[in-house]
């Protein structure tokens, strides 16, 4: 089974975000664990980011300059990941972004579009494109082109 880690900067507040956020988390069945990070400046950030990164995992990088892909191409990689790595960490910044240093190690570079999302959203759009991949590898009719 996929075992997934959500290594994000900054705290989800108690408001409907959270509860969005917790929707999503609880349909996955993919084995989910999620980080939340309190780095003040980018570097306590970039120490905290690094301290969770295991070498084993692949490493996917929510970053504006990454690749932008239709759900099915996602459900794909997430596919390939699994196979090739069993274990995938996604990493989301906090508002100033990450650091050329996390950028590197990265296995792939995603983005959501050229348009600046907030960091907090981001986390839901992420959780909702993972439990769409979950479903379109299980053949689920959840997504429809």
């Amino acid at each position: 089974m996929l075992s997934i880690d959500l290594i994000a900067v900054g705290k989800l507040k108690n408001d409907p975000l959270l509860d969005v956020f917790e929707d999503y988390r609880k349909r996955l069945t993919w084995k989910f664990t999620f980080h939340e990070l309190d780095g003040k400046s980018q570097s306590e950030q970039l120490a905290q980011i690094t301290e969770k990164l295991n070498p084993k995992a692949a490493l996917v990088v929510m970053d504006e300059r990454g690749k932008s892909m239709g759900s099915r191409d996602f459900a794909g990689r997430m596919e390939q990941m699994a196979i090739s790595h069993g274990y995938v960490q996604f990493v989301i910044g906090g508002a100033d972004g990450l650091s050329d240093d996390i950028r590197k190690k990265a296995t792939m570079l995603l983005s959501f579009g050229a348009q600046t999302w907030p960091h907090m959203l981001a986390r839901i759009m992420l959780m909702e494109q993972l439990y769409r991949a979950q479903q379109i590898s299980a053949g689920h009719p959840y997504h429809r082109d």
